[in-house]
């Protein structure tokens, strides 16, 4: 019993000990734990002081750190956007105008073939013997109208000394004017054989680019088949048609009576135009069963950039908004008044200033009013701000620079770009408001020092194990 109680007072005053050295030797060793940084001890006792720091909005604490560009005037041009088809500017199916055997083929499938030139030939011997034919023909009658005149003539000058009558001197001069028609009736034929022998050669009708040939030489070939030889497409230039909904066809018609309107066939990955072209025609009907209007655009296509058949993503200015107010789309904020956006003043504070958008895409809004060129708004940094709240502002790289293009699409709607959704996917992607640097509501603030969840770790490995 005596060797019992022994051992038990040496253990007794371990834990007293430890109890008193612990928190002196966690204030040493970790200088930010609680019982140092968390808590003042202030008049009113443990506990009873205030948190050192505070947030960003407490009296004399941090700036909130923030992004921020200058609203600029710039001239912005606005575009409707839309999907269409690029079509050969005209097409040909070439087909034999005659019937006989294909003897030769002179040009090669894909090749540039220019107006007038000889694709292809048909065996000529029978319609140059037609021809031939004709000709003789001609001649023919051509001697018995020579011969018929002499004798009109000699019948005139007998008929004026009573040597004939009179009506074989008219007998004849009949006999003259129907060999001078069957004469023209010769020609006639002439030109009709020889129009036909020319289509035993097959001429491209138009400049173009062949496609793959149907026949190949020896083959028979009729005026009614109906693939024909081969199909010739003009590309160079190049049509390209879309359609546009009805709402935007006043405003399509207005711009395009005044000048021009240029059209851009834009690259499908995304690195510019690849060609630019002028608006052609306006189709005089809409599509009842969408409520659309096709419109058909012009193309060069000098680097063959657009081919038949593809699909074509086009732009079409429609007008260039002159020296308005633009800012980045992520500035703008919207609220239950409206849209707004945060303005940095000269002393570093923000200010909430409510605003008028205009047009607007996913990358620049032209502000309508509310906002003077010069003047700083906030892009980043959303999540701590209220109004008069200190900032610290640093101009984001690639931002603040003058838009080049706003884009609709073909609906005419105003995309909802920026309206906070930047903020609330870094939230998503980042997994709070730290995601943009600052301190958030629901982790301890910037700088502050470790809970006693440390401390009690601390404590518990000086704690002898009895």
């Amino acid at each position: 019993m005596s060797r019992g109680w022994r051992v038990a007072v040496p253990l007794t005053m371990i834990a007293i000990v430890a109890a008193l050295v612990g928190p002196i030797a966690v204030d040493h060793f970790w200088p930010g734990s609680e019982s140092q940084g968390v808590r003042e001890r202030g008049p009113g006792g443990p506990g009873g002081g205030r948190r050192r720091g505070g947030g960003p909005d407490a009296p004399g604490g941090p700036p909130v750190a923030v992004m921020a560009v200058e609203a600029k005037l710039a001239d912005v041009p606005v575009y409707l956007e839309s999907v269409g088809t690029a079509r050969p500017l005209n097409t040909v199916t070439v087909r034999p105008q005659v019937d006989g055997q294909l003897v030769q083929i002179l040009f090669r499938e894909g090749q540039d073939v220019r107006k007038g030139d000889v694709l292809a030939r048909i065996d000529p011997t029978t319609y140059q013997a037609q021809f031939d034919q004709a000709v003789a023909k001609k001649a023919q009658d051509q001697a018995q109208l020579e011969n018929a005149r002499r004798d009109l003539e000699r019948y005139v000058r007998l008929a004026e000394t009573n040597a004939v009558t009179k009506q074989q001197a008219d007998t004849q001069r009949a006999t003259v004017a129907q060999l001078e028609a069957q004469l023209k009736s010769d020609q006639a034929a002439i030109d009709s054989a020889k129009a036909t022998l020319g289509y035993t050669s097959i001429t491209s009708p138009i400049d173009g680019r062949t496609g793959i040939r149907n026949v190949d030489e020896g083959n028979i070939v009729k005026q009614s088949d109906a693939t024909g030889l081969v199909t010739i497409s003009q590309i160079q230039p190049i049509a390209t048609l879309f359609s546009v909904p009805q709402q935007q066809l006043a405003r399509i018609i207005k711009a395009h009576a005044a000048s021009p309107l240029r059209v851009d066939a834009m690259d499908p990955e995304g690195k510019g135009a690849i060609d630019s072209g002028t608006l052609q025609v306006v189709d005089n009907q809409v599509d009842v069963t969408t409520g659309t209007v096709r419109l058909k655009a012009e193309f060069p296509n000098k680097e063959l950039r657009l081919w038949p058949g593809a699909f074509v993503n086009v732009r079409l200015l429609v007008e260039t908004l002159k020296q308005v107010v633009t800012t980045p789309t992520a500035a703008i904020q919207r609220g239950p008044k409206g849209t707004f956006v945060y303005v940095v003043k000269s002393d570093d504070t923000v200010t909430v200033r409510d605003v008028s958008v205009g047009q607007q895409d996913d990358v620049e809004t032209v502000v309508a009013s509310g906002l003077q060129p010069g003047e700083r708004v906030v892009t980043t940094g959303f999540a701590r701000l209220a109004e008069g709240a200190r900032v610290a502002v640093s101009a984001p790289q690639g931002q603040g620079a003058a838009p080049s293009e706003i884009h609709q699409d073909v609906r005419g709607r105003v995309p909802r770009g920026g309206a906070g959704s930047g903020e609330g996917r870094r939230r998503r992607e980042g997994g709070g408001p730290q995601a943009d640097g600052q301190p958030g509501a629901g982790g301890p603030p910037a700088g502050a020092a470790p809970t006693g969840g440390r401390r009690r770790e601390a404590s518990g490995q000086q704690q002898p194990a009895p």
